[in-house]
């Protein structure tokens, strides 16, 4: 089923009562709304004056919602994280750890190809030279030991945005509205990881010490271009600015079409398609991976 997004952008207080959100913005107390808990996948706190309950955290968490708080800039900057997730969890996680380095490098390839892929897929779709991207698409070595992903993301940057574009988080316009954007898809592709069973921290090609979720940025990137183009479509109708419009439109990223063989479905159930092959994947049931095509 698909679930809500929702966004608290206004002072408001946020409690628990009868498995439901109950919401009461600070200048209305009077009034309520509420919003069943098995109804939402996405909740995002982008005002520092919103109080929410602990009850209501842990029924947020214990039902797998990505819940996400920004911070004194309105940027994502963490989320909560459920310990418990699936009940199959010892089990994936022993197969995440007992994956051998040919296998890893073997399903890195394939994320990558379907990346590459679908920055192509978007550069054709709006008449831009996406045929270029072809042989590095083609051409993936296991692992990515060639960097064709480094290589044609600095060819397709340049293509989608124009020569003078230069990918840089702490620059605003452009890269703010992508630093959104991959921020809101990065959340969602945790809570995918997590309901599949899969442990964030056990990356196939990320690693970092001081990052929760190395498994959730290897997986993002297939649907990377999916905010690309939310963002090359906010410019095409002049909105270059981080805005509560601009930030609506990224967030609704979730609900972008993503195309699978026989199948399409919204972006935030194709991620977890995705995971639930990975877990496959590593429990050596099938070899390829569920991946989204760009259309």
């Amino acid at each position: 089923m698909l679930k809500r997004s929702v966004v608290f952008q206004n002072p408001a207080m946020l409690s628990l009562k009868d498995r439901q959100l109950v919401v009461r913005l600070k200048d209305f107390p009077d009034e309520k709304r509420t919003i069943p808990i098995e109804d939402l996948g996405f909740v995002m706190i982008d005002n520092a004056l919103v109080s929410i309950t602990i009850p209501l955290l842990n029924a947020l968490s214990d039902n797998n919602i990505a819940v996400v708080f920004c911070n004194e800039k309105g940027m994502p900057a963490s989320m909560l994280q459920n310990l418990d997730t699936n009940n199959t969890q010892g089990e994936v996680l022993q197969n995440q750890m007992n994956a051998t380095e040919p296998l890893k490098k073997n399903l890195w390839k394939q994320v990558v190809e379907a990346k590459i892929r679908n920055q192509s897929n978007l550069l054709i779709k709006y008449g831009k030279n996406g045929e270029q991207l072809k042989p590095y698409y083609k051409n993936v070595a296991s692992g990515d030991s060639n960097n064709n992903e480094g290589i044609a993301a600095r060819i397709y940057f340049q293509e989608l945005f124009g020569k003078s574009f230069v990918r840089n988080r702490d620059l605003p316009g452009v890269n703010a509205l992508l630093n959104y954007g991959y921020t809101v898809l990065r959340a969602a592709t945790a809570r995918a990881v997590m309901s599949s069973g899969l442990f964030p921290a056990l990356g196939l090609f990320h690693h970092n010490r001081s990052n929760a979720f190395p498994l959730a940025d290897d997986m993002m990137e297939p649907y990377r271009p999916f905010v690309d183009e939310i963002v090359f479509q906010l410019l095409e109708n002049g909105k270059e600015n981080l805005d509560k419009e601009t930030k609506g439109r990224l967030i609704r990223v979730l609900y972008s079409d993503t195309c699978f063989p026989k199948t399409t479905r919204p972006l935030d159930i194709g991620l977890s398609m995705t995971m639930a092959s990975l877990a496959k994947c590593l429990a050596k049931e099938q070899k390829s991976l569920s991946l989204p095509v760009l259309k």
